[in-house]
């Protein structure tokens, strides 16, 4: 009873500083002085403290059984499936495809629905992009014609190859019917909408706003910015897994997320562009909230709340966050949102193929009421399950006291179940190693590698090269010309397989993958010229030319000091 009592204390002392009051801070390009946007306002604190009350009585019971049995099991990950570690440690060239064996449903794995349910969603994007279909829509229009006038056959039903269309037609809708009735998909995509209420961000309100709000050389201009040096079909297939393959929830997704980049947040533009040196900048600033602005996000950074480092036995570069760092007053919602934003970033820029995700490890230790702030969850959860789908590989939940059980019990039910199946428990070194050689596990986690967060701070001249426009602008028209290669050839691609053209199809096909090849190398050459640089690079992690090492070495640090 007396630790009822004090725990009743500690709750009425502590819930009503959790959640301070919002404040609107634009966040502006000095080149474009354009604003952040704001969140939603927060939830009244008196909320969770009710919340708390119901459930910190029952809730310690599952943290307490988790780390007091020692019989109790979680999901590990399965030896066989372990890869060696030599293909991650030393240099790593990200334009060169790793021995590491690829997930299902990514670019060297999908069946012949899946590649045809990519096929289709091309097509849709590029009738987004406002790029001019007709003869693909002509020689589509020409079978249904022909088929159309063809002797009635039997009725059978429709297998998964010709469920899929490239005009967006209901599944219901006979093919025929559906092709020649569709002079183009440009006013069918207007009524492009989700409609069994599988819409938990209401993304198709946003897919009609971008619609209506942009042109679509801007949403075409969003989507290669944010292909950078990935594989633009890695990009498309993340939001097909997201959506189960369902094609129009696809696009819907991923054109609310161009627009989301575009206006919103202003990823490339401001975040990217800007990097940590605008920080500085701010940080210096006679105007009082440009100040606190560039103060509060270096002192996310400096502080080491969150930072990247070293990569999971499965290659995925490692996120760690020390929660217990975390105050809520220590900075407002955009700035922590925009250095999330950031760091997500930062970490595509880490990836090495087949990898495609990531791992977080939430370091709970020391972990009070003071340090939870349900806001920044509920952005980090909107970003990986709306704006950046299938990033995450596995999120960790380190040391977590018995007072955390309570905090899940609310979190757990703002996740996607499929997010939800990605987190794991883990309470001691030995649950780590399931998931990080002991090797390769920081010091300050009880694990083998001596290292430790300490931040290199932006550097006099370092971003230089940004300066040169002349250059900048020429290497972003060789990009452009690239891009619209790449979607010619795609729908060469997507034309010949339409027709059952194998010997067309390989062809073009191995023609596109040439392209990808140029496209994803000269994003290396432009990415000076356009991203500030990060500490990343001055760590000697980022390398250039598409190279990253996880693991640098003393002496290649000292190099770069």
């Amino acid at each position: 009873m007396r630790n009822c009592a004090i725990l009743r204390r500690r709750l009425h002392s502590s819930v009503p500083n959790l959640l301070p009051l919002r404040a609107q801070i634009p966040i502006r390009s000095p080149a474009l002085a354009r604003h952040y946007s704001t969140r939603q306002p927060r939830e009244a604190s008196s909320f969770w403290s009710v919340t708390f009350a119901l459930v910190a009585v029952t809730g310690g019971a599952w943290i307490h059984s988790i780390y007091s049995n020692p019989n109790s099991k979680q999901q590990l990950p399965a030896p066989s499936r372990i890869p060696p570690q030599e293909p991650f440690l030393g240099v790593i060239d990200t334009l060169q495809t790793m021995t590491a064996e690829p997930a299902p449903g990514t670019i060297g794995t999908l069946t012949p629905e899946q590649e045809a349910k990519l096929q289709e969603f091309w097509v849709l994007t590029l009738k987004v992009f406002g790029v001019k279909l007709e003869a693909l829509e002509a020689e589509a229009n020409g079978k249904a014609s022909h088929e159309a006038q063809s002797p009635p056959k039997e009725k059978k039903l429709p297998s998964k190859r010709s469920k899929w269309g490239f005009f967006g037609r209901a599944d219901d809708e006979d093919d025929a019917k559906s092709v020649s009735s569709v002079n183009g998909i440009s006013s069918n995509l207007a009524h492009i909408n989700i409609t069994d209420g599988d819409d938990k961000y209401g993304q198709s309100k946003e897919f009609q706003q971008a619609l209506e709000q942009m042109e679509p050389e801007e949403i075409r201009t969003a989507y290669w910015n944010m292909v950078k040096q990935d594989h633009p079909d890695s990009l498309l297939l993340r939001f097909l897994r997201a959506r189960k393959w369902d094609v129009k929830k696809a696009l819907i997704m991923m054109i609310s997320t161009m627009r989301w980049r575009l206006q919103d947040v202003h990823v490339d533009d401001d975040i990217m562009a800007n990097g940590e040196a605008l920080a500085v900048k701010q940080s210096k600033s006679s105007d009082a909230a440009e100040k606190k602005k560039g103060e509060e996000f270096l002192h996310q950074i400096r502080l080491g709340k969150s930072f990247l480092h070293g990569v999971d036995r499965f290659g995925r570069p490692i996120c760690l966050v020390r929660v217990r760092l975390h105050k809520a007053g220590d900075q407002e919602p955009e700035v922590l949102e925009r250095f999330t934003v950031y760091t997500i970033e930062t970490a595509r820029l880490l990836l090495a193929p087949p990898v495609e995700t990531a791992t977080i490890v939430f370091d709970m230790t020391g972990f009070s009421l003071a340090n939870m702030d349900y806001t920044p969850v509920k952005f980090m959860i909107k970003c990986f399950e709306a704006n950046y789908p299938e990033s995450l590989g596995s999120v960790l939940i380190h040391k977590a006291p018995w007072l955390f059980s309570s905090i899940w019990s609310v979190i757990k039910g703002w996740l996607d179940p499929v997010v939800a199946a990605k987190i794991h428990f883990t309470k001691n070194r030995e649950d780590l190693e399931a998931f990080i050689p002991k090797s390769q596990i920081i010091k300050e986690l009880e694990g083998d590698e001596n290292w430790e967060y300490e931040y290199t701070e932006v550097k006099e001249g370092e971003n230089k090269l940004m300066e040169d426009t002349e250059t900048r602008d020429k290497l972003l028209a060789e990009r452009q010309i690239l891009a619209k290669e790449i979607q010619d050839i795609t729908i060469e691609w997507v034309r010949a397989s339409f027709k059952k053209e194998t010997e067309a199809a390989s062809a073009a096909k191995e023609k596109r993958d040439g392209l990808i090849e140029d496209l994803r190398k000269q994003y290396w050459v432009l990415d000076p010229y356009i991203r500030a640089r990060s500490l990343y690079d001055r760590l000697n992690i980022v390398k250039g030319e598409g190279k990253i090492e996880f693991y640098p070495s003393a002496e290649n640090e000292a190099k770069t000091a």
